[in-house]
């Protein structure tokens, strides 16, 4: 079984970003010559995830505004009453006593998930007709690693 290993470190301008990673994860997979197997794509990073979905710019605001009803940024006002009732009591995350403002961002990676596993046949990514994988950064501004890595034959 062949096994090939790739780093990319990300530093995004902006706290939080979509970045489709596609290509880059069907590079991997050229570079390790494997024909039938799987690529696993991960965040190294307990605040930033990996996910397939479709690169449609309106269904990614609407998951992202979604995330943030569900796991509220303490650093802006809450998107409505729903989004208001699930900050922690006393209205800002325990996490933050250390000095951190990213609670939101630990909660996210918890939804989204910091990890896929994506099949390879013949050569090539074996998605459906819609989707992409992306790399989702929810407390960017610094960099942060994600590691491919392709296992087959």
């Amino acid at each position: 079984m062949k096994s090939h290993t790739v780093y990319r470190t990300f530093q995004t301008e902006s706290r939080r970003e979509l970045i489709r990673i596609t290509e880059d994860v069907q590079s991997a997979v050229d570079d390790a010559g494997v024909a039938e197997g799987l690529a696993l794509v991960a965040a190294m990073h307990i605040t930033a995830a990996v996910w397939i979905n479709d690169d449609e710019p309106g269904l990614h605001e609407d998951v992202m505004e979604w995330l943030d009803k569900v796991a509220p940024p303490s650093w802006k006002q809450p998107a409505d009453d729903v989004a208001r009732q699930l900050l922690p009591d006393p209205g800002d995350y325990r996490h933050h006593r250390g000095g951190e403002d990213n609670g939101d961002a630990h909660l996210k990676n918890l939804l989204v998930h910091h990890q896929v596993i994506v099949p390879v046949t013949e050569g090539r990514l074996d998605l459906g007709p819609w989707q992409q994988v992306f790399y989702c950064e929810f407390d960017g501004r610094r960099p942060k690693r994600m590691i491919i890595k392709v296992l087959g034959e």
